[in-house]
């Protein structure tokens, strides 16, 4: 089954590119290279800055989730520039290449123990951040979703109508935000893990929760923020509409499973956005995909390579490890990380 579940998955990812690649061709038939290159030479100079500064802040968010993780393993030797190069170039590759490709793992598991750390910290580390990203994602889709539950309904026809109908989108919305607040209380009162089926809920220190309840929607705000900057200001429906619908997008793209979520994000973003004419909201997201995705890809690369060199040039040396991190506690949602020792003892990484 493991091997078969290696084949499917990069299968439907590549569905759903071919899929909504042909959908958005649909939605697109009739407009001209010409009129997107004249949306994209239209949008201001200060617009394109404030989509920088949008940027920088969703990266810097996410380097604070592995910062976040590391506090709570309690590892304080390894330094911010360290986290943020890892963190910086762990997502501008998964990010264009697909988890199911290439995984950030691979990455944080080549940084992170060569500062000492284990594999089954690292194990941790990276199940931490894929909560507090999650965590965001639950946090903010239920804020839309309360203060805008009409926005699903852009999607009629894509979507089942129980979920566009806007009492219904309410509700979820109530929900979401209730798992939040469960979690929030479940730190604060020391409560006990929470089960579900395989799914093993660990709340953390509250000083760690506040953290996540902080950073977890930093990063989705700033990557919206670089397209609703990139929009131009003539229909532009408002930041929350633009948060709102990038979610859908986003959610859509990662359950797809395609590579950077090609296409599939595209056509959710251009469906959602009806009242803005198509040229913008293409010359919009080439702009979201030059700076969240292919900028940071092309850096990354470079900060790999000189990452490589400099082990290989002190493994040559011979110089001796990093400094050995403290005991930690293997706790993070979803994860036991005893049972990955265990398996690790089986089969060493």
């Amino acid at each position: 089954m493991k091997k078969i579940s290696e084949f499917i998955w990069p299968i439907i990812g590549l569905c759903a590119v071919i899929g909504s690649g042909y959908l958005l061709y649909r939605e697109l038939a009739g407009i001209s290279i010409a009129e997107i290159k004249g949306s994209f030479a239209a949008i201001p100079l200060h617009r394109f800055l404030l989509a920088a500064v949008a940027t920088l802040v969703a990266y810097a968010a996410l380097a604070w989730y592995d910062r976040i993780a590391l506090l709570h393993l309690g590892v304080r030797h390894i330094s911010w520039v360290f986290v943020s190069l890892c963190s910086f170039t762990t997502y501008a590759l998964s990010h264009n290449i697909g988890a199911s490709v290439f995984s950030g793992a691979v990455v944080r598991y080549r940084a992170y123990t060569a500062k000492g750390l284990s594999a089954a910290q690292v194990a941790v580390l990276v199940a931490l951040c894929s909560f507090t990203f999650g965590l965001g994602t639950i946090l903010l889709g239920g804020f839309v979703l309360v203060t805008l539950p009409d926005t699903l309904t852009r999607l009629n026809g894509y979507l089942p109508a129980l979920l566009t109908d806007p009492a219904t989108a309410r509700i979820l919305g109530v929900v979401l935000l209730g798992v939040v607040a469960l979690y929030v209380v479940g730190s604060l009162l020391h409560l006990k893990p929470l089960t579900i089926r395989s799914f093993k809920l660990e709340y953390p220190r509250p000083r760690i929760m506040i953290r996540q309840i902080i950073a977890a929607p930093l990063e989705l705000l700033g990557a919206a923020g670089i397209i609703y900057f990139a929009l131009p200001e003539v229909g532009n429906p408002g930041f929350l509409v633009v948060l709102a619908v990038f979610l859908a997008s986003f959610s859509a793209a990662l359950v797809s499973n395609a590579p950077g979520g090609l296409g599939v994000f595209e056509l959710v973003f251009v469906v959602a956005m009806p009242d803005m004419a198509r040229p913008s909201i293409i010359a919009a997201l080439l702009v979201f995909r030059l700076f969240y995705f292919w900028l940071p890809f092309l850096i990354s690369v470079v900060v790999v390579l000189l990452y490589e060199r400099n082990r290989l040039a002190s493994a040559l040396r011979g110089q001796a490890p990093g400094p050995v991190p403290p005991e930690a506690p293997f706790t993070a949602p979803g994860l036991d990380a005893h049972q990955i020792e265990r398996r690790m003892e089986k089969k060493p990484v």
